[in-house]
């Protein structure tokens, strides 16, 4: 029934479920299970369900997100926590559990296999305190923090690039590109890059499907470009970066992950940043990755209600869904805008602005909920896609339970 690495007993149904890491992924887990984070080239559940060869999977999230997100369970369900990022070490040990039992590291639990019964209909997680446990022993990698995305991000892609481009050839690419160690460079089908410079000798660069990388610009691996993205004229992309599907990326941009659906079209830079799907940031905006006295820097968490040391020295921008800025917005090193926020005016605004927040430096008032549905709306139709019920009903709930940061 268990087979080698890359392949999976079809009957068995994989579950994502959330553990305390979604408190503090907070606002990129507003609107998403923690398993749907991109990192690398593929999202969390993505590197699993690749390397376990399965069609299919649902989740155990937050109850307001299930209108999206749905939970189903089956005589064998694989449980997987959605915070680790699968390796082939990893899921070859995950491949030999037994119904019953759970596969730990310490205190974290990485994943257990139930039969239907023990599921209890998505209303509370299994009881893993009481399955045989089984320690694993090899390294784990875990997405924490909204600032462990961006810092693990180059490793991700060079994963993620072996995973997909195994055994397979690239699509050519044109004589007009410079290419240093153009064996590290893949094409999908339909991808094309024309009259750039490609410098793949410190890590690879994928291009996915139907992806265009223009004329001038300059980017270096490890890079991912995912399907129907756009690297537009004269831009300057930097290692550990990666543009999710239907993106369109201008200026500079360094070390800093979007997730899909979201435009930086035009000049200006972004630095050790993470922004979520259906964002816009405006021309010329730029955000800090580095404090003039060079010190960590301290970031907003929703799970602690104050800020918190990243221990980090550089870290940008986290950017929740929907959220957008006008031209020649300045966000200050370590910056947290929730979902849906709306921001413009001059000097820098605060470094922790909440969801539904409509304004800048000299204040804020709340966006009108049927406003932001009406935006969203308009969005998803210029992409031919309906901001349906669901959607509606997660923006609602947000809406509902962010009052407590909206106090102006």
């Amino acid at each position: 029934m268990l087979t080698s690495i890359g392949q999976f007993n079809n009957t068995m149904h994989l579950i994502f479920f959330d553990d305390d890491n979604r408190q503090r992924l907070l606002p990129l887990t507003f609107t998403r299970p923690v398993a749907e984070i991109r990192l690398g080239i593929l999202t969390l559940r993505e590197k699993w369900e690749r390397r376990l060869g399965a069609s299919g999977s649902s989740f155990r999230s937050a109850d307001y997100l299930r209108v999206k997100y749905g939970f189903a369970a089956t005589d064998d369900n694989l449980w997987i926590n959605g915070s680790v990022i699968a390796d082939d070490a990893l899921v070859s040990a995950v491949q030999q559990l037994e119904k019953g039992s759970c596969l730990c590291a310490g205190e974290v639990v990485i994943a257990a296999r139930t039969d239907q019964a023990a599921a209890k209909d998505g209303g509370s997680d299994p009881d893993f305190s009481a399955m045989k446990p089984v320690e694993y022993g090899g390294s784990l990698e875990q997405v924490r923090y909204p600032w462990d995305i961006f810092s693990k991000n180059g490793k991700g892609i060079e994963a993620d690039f072996a995973l997909l481009t195994k055994g397979r050839t690239s699509a050519p690419l044109s004589a007009s590109n410079r290419v240093i160690a153009p064996e590290r460079v893949f094409l999908e089908p339909g991808a094309k890059a024309e009259c750039a410079i490609l410098n793949a000798s410190a890590g690879p660069i994928y291009l996915g499907k139907d992806a265009e990388v223009m004329e001038g610009a300059m980017i270096r691996g490890p890079f991912a470009l995912c399907e129907h993205s756009t690297v537009k004229m004269g831009a300057k992309i930097y290692e550990g970066t990666t543009f999710g599907p239907e993106c369109k990326v201008g200026g500079e941009v360094s070390n800093s992950v979007i997730f899909g659906y979201s435009n930086k079209a035009h000049d200006g830079f972004l630095g050790n940043s993470v922004l979520g799907e259906w964002c816009n940031l405006g021309a010329d905006s730029n955000n800090s990755n580095l404090k003039n006295n060079y010190s960590v820097v301290k970031v907003w968490s929703y799970e602690e209600e104050t800020y918190v040391n990243t221990r980090l020295q550089f870290c940008g921008l986290i950017m929740g869904d929907h959220s957008k800025c006008s031209i020649n917005t300045m966000f200050n090193t370590g910056t947290v805008v929730g979902v849906s926020a709306n921001i413009f005016g001059t000097g820098f605004p605060p470094k922790f602005v909440p969801s539904f927040a409509w304004g800048g430096s000299e204040g804020f008032s709340t966006y009108r909920l049927e406003e932001a549905i009406e935006v969203a709306s308009r969005v998803f139709e210029r992409r031919k896609l309906a901001f349906n019920d669901a959607e509606q009903r997660i923006f609602r709930h947000l809406y509902d339970s962010s009052t407590k940061y909206r106090a102006w």
